[in-house]
């Protein structure tokens, strides 16, 4: 059952819901506020709508590129355990 949440980014107050736990929630509004706040300490401007943006796109690459290592982890693990079985196979004949 999606439970109420009241988070703040960008210095503004969010009624969210959500299924997760309080603690959950929290660190995903914690996680934000620090992206939010690294981005912003290297730009030039105090324009919200460009950190938000700028910190999506960061976020996005990187969570991307984690999906790219997993799917590689994966086809790695896969070609391993293919090895391994066909060794297996050839021990057991």
């Amino acid at each position: 059952m999606a439970s109420s949440h009241r988070v703040r980014v960008l210095g503004r107050e969010l009624q969210v819901r959500s299924q997760a736990s309080v603690e959950s929630v929290r660190a995903v509004e914690a996680f934000v506020n620090e992206k939010l706040a690294e981005v912003s300490a290297s730009l030039n401007t105090t324009d919200s709508q460009i950190i938000a943006i700028l910190t999506l796109m960061n976020i996005a690459e990187s969570y991307l590129a984690l999906i790219r290592e997993n799917d590689a982890y994966r086809k790695q693990g896969s070609e391993r355990i293919s090895r391994l079985l066909y060794q297996l196979e050839s021990y057991l004949e």
